[in-house]
């Protein structure tokens, strides 16, 4: 019974352990079946060499320029002013991208299409020119000259300190239609384009005035003087003929119909007219004192008015 009884035992073992089996076998497949599979790592490819950044700027082609006249071909030599201006394909206006002052410059640009402007005083000259990568060498022609003025009473130069002028381009008739140039002075080279130009001449600072046309011609410098006909007067308030002046006498120079011309304070005072009649008149201390007196030309000499 005791062998019986340990061999039915030995029996429901082995079929507890069977149903055992047959139970957790269908959740070890699905368990199984839901762990991913261990993948070998994959190979890492070698890096590529990187490769330097190429430069996006264009390589620079020299532009070398000059300018001539443009009647005789002879170049400039000085007073030039270049300015190299950039055309865009968008429309937009030119930009200035080198200047220079020098009469041959050589400009260092990128190959493209630029705008050449040469400037000669108050004259100029414009070119286009396309620069290539092999360089450019070019000329511009420029017609103008040169016009240097001077001034004189009779044979005798006026100190150029004494004279300034004015240079008008004459317009419909108008002999100062449009001013060029403003109190230049004596002696000054002035450059223009080529034509004929009215100057006026202003000696001193009151009426004496002369003018004149004058041509000037491309590549030429053109000397012009102006002849005044006027004097240097000294006004003078006295006692008695070559007495000594008055002080803070208040002058006033007219014409013989009542116009104008100069006005002065003091003791003596200098003032520059042109030949012809005049009233002056002397106010000192309440009192007035008037005189006519003529002007010649060149000839200086102190007007005195008698106080009495």
């Amino acid at each position: 019974m005791l062998e019986f009884d340990g061999f039915q035992g030995r029996r429901r073992l082995a079929a507890s352990l069977l149903a055992a089996a047959l139970v957790l076998a269908p959740a070890l497949a699905v368990a199984q079946q839901a762990e991913p599979a261990i993948q070998a790592p994959a190979a890492i490819p070698d890096p590529k060499p990187i490769q330097p950044a190429q430069s996006q700027t264009a390589p620079l082609a020299s532009l070398a320029l000059a300018a001539q006249f443009a009647g005789d071909r002879r170049p400039i030599r000085s007073g030039l002013v270049w300015r190299i201006l950039s055309e865009t394909a968008d429309g937009t206006p030119p930009r200035i991208v080198a200047r220079s002052t020098d009469a041959e410059p050589v400009f260092s640009l990128e190959p493209g299409t630029y705008l050449l402007h040469a400037a000669y005083g108050f004259a100029s000259g414009t070119k286009r020119v396309t620069l290539g990568p092999q360089g450019l060498r070019d000329q511009v022609a420029i017609s103008a000259g040169g016009l240097s003025l001077a001034g004189s009473i009779g044979d005798a130069p006026i100190a150029p300190a004494q004279l300034s002028f004015s240079v008008f381009v004459p317009l419909q008739g108008n002999s100062e239609g449009r001013l060029v140039v403003d109190k230049a002075k004596a002696g000054e080279l002035i450059r223009l384009p080529e034509g004929t130009y009215h100057v006026v001449s202003t000696y001193g600072d009151s009426n004496a005035i002369q003018r004149a046309d004058v041509k000037v011609e491309s590549g030429k410098v053109t000397d012009a003087t102006l002849h005044h006909r006027a004097a240097r007067v000294t006004l003078k308030l006295v006692a008695s003929p070559g007495g000594e002046a008055f002080a803070g006498t208040a002058f006033s120079v007219l014409t013989p119909g009542g116009d104008v011309i100069r006005e002065a304070i003091g003791a003596f005072p200098q003032v520059i007219l042109a030949e012809g009649d005049y009233v002056l008149i002397a106010r000192q201390e309440g009192q007035v004192h008037s005189r006519d007196f003529k002007v010649e030309s060149g000839l200086d000499r102190d007007i005195e008015v008698l106080a009495k």
